[in-house]
């Protein structure tokens, strides 16, 4: 019975456990070999402490270790924390601070690099260097610093798994930025995940001979969400860092790729790419997320690989997936993100929760078993998201509660749904969300600016470039000082791509910087 995570693989280690299930480099585990990694990392952790609903963060590159470091957590009772491995080491601690991270499982070089950073992350008490080697000692004397291998030597291979988790457990928090502040921490259930993986892999008819190359980060909903649909299927992953274009092109050729699903900004590139025929000869079926897809992208694509079926979704982390186009239905409404996605309901609204009518712009409001429990520790932001669902209902049920996801949508004639735009200021480019607010407090912390407002401005390959607008603190400011401390405190994909200087920034009556009028200025 498939009620933890954990479960979708352990189920394929019974059933199929020689089949090939994760790929990395010149390394390919079985899934008995994967699951019996697995099981002994959580042993591990449990012998680290790690109890019922402590968390767990893997801050790592794409490796056999950052798999079984997540479905050990599952396994162990844990909550796993996946970390953008792009972060920097401040953003890095915000997020062990913010959710008492008690584990981290990482890599030397990271650890290095973020060790002053992580000084003041109280509730952490063990770090796992999966290259960790002799010689290690204690940070300050209050940090534990292991090797993973010396740790696995030590575990029996009948190591126990913990049962008394159930599926409405947390299972795993991912941070992802608002429209202000710091990221927030998704909180998902094992629910969410386990009936999310069996709905994606059920449209994209996933099976135990595909194989889905894995190019997103698996810090991201997506990225996550082709591991656990692989593994629902008993399908066969190979892990990609992404470096360059041909790197995919040469994986989808070795492996024998059957699915493969990229944002934009990667589609745009793999385009530009040559393709050879045994590089294409296999994919069944391509996707993406996080943002339209260009037209002439998509054409291309589908001249690249013409037996394989297009699949545009959209997805809110705190609902993990949403919906998705048809592929019979891609050529007639090439700019439609489809409908929901098997056993979940969307809804498009209008601000008092009544239904709209076909070709009437509302809010598009996610409801059903994979709609999250809330943000982590904050119960303003959470009443703000998770809402009731709009209708009627019997005044004897307990509300269910919905997303309100703060995207504005059309639904058609059919049903058929398409992305209007946004109800906030959220910038969202390459397929990640990124509030301004996190921009702009490096741009004020510099001392270099008086004012700031990071904008995000349309952009056919990245959906939104990121500009920001500032006054400078002195008498001028050269823009390219602001952007090298952007590029040594902010990962890549969140530093500016402009910065423009101005005296003052406009302002709207209540005071406020008027972003409003800022964008049209610069959109001219």
């Amino acid at each position: 019975m498939r009620t933890n995570l954990h479960h979708l693989l352990e189920e394929r280690a019974d059933r199929s456990g020689e089949r090939p299930a994760l790929s990395h480099q010149d390394v390919t585990l079985d899934y008995a070999t994967l699951w019996d990694q697995t099981r002994r990392t959580a042993e591990v952790l449990a012998r680290l402490g790690v109890q019922r609903g402590d968390r767990v963060a893997v801050y790592l590159d794409k490796r056999p270790e950052t798999v079984t470091a997540i479905f050990g957590a599952s396994a162990a009772g844990g909550v796993f924390v996946p970390v953008n491995p792009a972060l920097k080491g401040a953003q890095v601690a915000y997020i062990l601070g913010d959710c008492d991270v008690r584990v981290l499982v990482t890599s030397r070089q990271r650890w290095e690099a973020m060790r002053d950073d992580a000084k003041g992350c109280e509730a952490l008490a063990h770090v796992v260097l999966v290259d960790g080697g002799p010689g290690l000692e204690p940070t300050d004397g209050e940090v534990g610093l292991h090797d993973l291998d010396a740790l696995l030597a030590a575990v029996t291979t009948d190591a126990p798994v913990n049962r008394d988790v159930i599926d409405v457990d947390t299972a795993a928090i991912l941070y992802t930025s608002g429209s202000t502040g710091r990221p927030k921490g998704v909180v998902l259930s094992h629910r969410n995940l386990v009936v999310g993986a069996e709905s994606v892999s059920h449209y994209l008819g996933n099976h135990d001979q595909d194989v889905i190359l894995a190019a997103l980060p698996i810090s991201f909903d997506a990225g996550l969400s082709q591991v656990t649909t692989a593994f629902a299927s008993g399908a066969h992953v190979v892990l990609v860092n992404y470096l360059l274009p041909r790197d995919v092109v040469r994986l989808c050729a070795r492996h024998g790729v059957t699915g493969l699903t990229c944002v934009p900004p990667l589609w745009i590139q793999l385009v530009a790419t040559e393709w050879p025929a045994e590089a294409t000869a296999s994919l069944r079926y391509f996707a993406n997320t996080g943002g339209r897809m260009p037209q002439a992208t998509l054409s291309r694509l589908r001249e690249i690989f013409p037996q394989a079926s297009p699949f545009l979704m959209y997805g809110l982390t705190e609902a993990f997936r949403s919906t998705y186009l048809d592929p019979a239905e891609v050529d007639r409404r090439p700019d439609s993100i489809g409908k929901a996605i098997p056993n979940a309901e969307i809804l498009v609204v209008r601000p008092d929760g009544t239904p709209c009518a076909p070709g009437e712009e509302g809010e598009l409001v996610h409801r059903g078993a994979l709609v999250a429990q809330g943000y982590w520790g904050a119960p303003e932001k959470t009443a703000e998201r998770f809402r009731p669902v709009p209708g009627d209902h019997a005044d004897w049920r307990t509300p269910e509660l919905a997303v309100w996801s703060g995207d504005r949508v059309v639904a058609d004639e059919e049903g058929f749904l398409y992305f209007v735009g946004r109800t906030d200021d959220m910038i969202k480019t390459s397929g990640y969300r990124i509030s301004p607010t996190e921009i702009e407090e490096v741009a004020y912390d510099s001392g270099l600016v008086r004012d700031a407002a990071a904008l995000g401005l349309p952009d056919e390959a990245l959906g939104h470039r990121v500009v920001v607008v500032v006054s400078p603190s002195g008498e001028s400011l050269d823009p390219a000082d602001l952007v090298e401390v952007f590029r040594r405190q902010l990962p890549r994909y969140m530093v500016p791509a402009e910065v423009v200087v101005r005296t003052e920034l406009p302002r709207s009556p209540n005071g406020k910087f008027d972003r409003v009028l800022l964008r049209e200025e610069l959109t001219r």
